[in-house]
């Protein structure tokens, strides 16, 4: 079954996950505790995070080109579902390993960048009798190639360190210490993302100190998110990995 070990022979087979494969005689008893196990990413979940993770990627992501404010707080649109997808990273990770949560950003990536030619495509085409709004389609829409550009730059690097951290973490600690790794992996993931995303979205746009306010107030956010739901988290892992036939025990 696949597993990893901190000072894991680098000649061993790689499994799905992209974790050295564990052997009966691989795993000393002073040294069981410490394994990282990992299930295929064959296995019998992985396909619906995956599909979820590329649609809260998406939504999200369409979303944001709405600045929001309430109160003093200035934040955009993608705040309501954008913590989700690192949540799902989260899980991926745990229960997969990174090869199989890089897999699911690049697919995510890809389908972002189709979304946005096909926005592009239809903001270029003529309207059709009767339509009025495309003065408010280029508007909004218009703005989403910026946004993806700035996703595409914040999240693949945050996302990516996220699922790293999280399986470094894990690979040295093993199964116990959960919410270590997660809050670990969130700290580093999301500060990135939300720096990169900020400052390619929105620099120019938002001025002055409510950008800072933006970066800040995104970040905390984002963070908050995940410690509230972390018992949620926690529950989706421990039932994955129980349910995960491939999952090493």
């Amino acid at each position: 079954m696949p597993a990893t070990t901190p000072d894991s022979d680098p000649g061993r087979p790689e499994s799905e996950s992209g974790q050295p494969d564990r052997t009966s005689d691989s795993a000393p008893s002073n040294t069981a505790t410490r394994l990282a196990a990992f299930a295929s990413s064959r296995g019998r979940y992985y396909a619906v995070f995956l599909a979820v993770f590329c649609a809260v990627l998406i939504i999200s992501n369409i979303s944001a080109t709405k600045v929001i404010g309430f109160g003093p707080v200035v934040t955009d649109g993608g705040a309501f579902l954008f913590p989700i997808a690192y949540i799902l990273g989260d899980v991926i990770s745990e229960v997969y390993g990174f090869k199989a949560a890089r897999k699911a950003v690049i697919t995510g990536f890809g389908l972002q960048i189709l979304a946005t030619f096909v926005f592009w495509l239809v903001l270029i085409s003529p309207p059709g009798p009767g339509y009025e709004n495309q003065d408010a389609f280029a508007a909004v829409l218009g703005f989403y190639p910026r946004i993806v550009a700035a996703s595409l730059a914040g999240y693949f690097v945050g996302q990516l360190l996220n699922s790293w951290v999280l399986v470094a973490v894990k690979k040295r600690m093993g199964e116990s210490k959960l919410w270590v790794r997660l809050l670990t992996s969130t700290g580093v993931g999301e500060f990135v993302d939300t720096l990169l995303f900020c400052i390619i979205a929105f620099a120019g746009v938002i001025p002055g100190l409510d950008f800072l306010n933006y970066i800040v107030v995104g970040f905390v956010y984002k963070v908050a998110v995940e410690v509230i739901l972390m018992p949620v988290t926690y529950r989706v892992i421990t039932i994955v990995k129980r349910h995960e036939p491939s999952y090493a025990r």
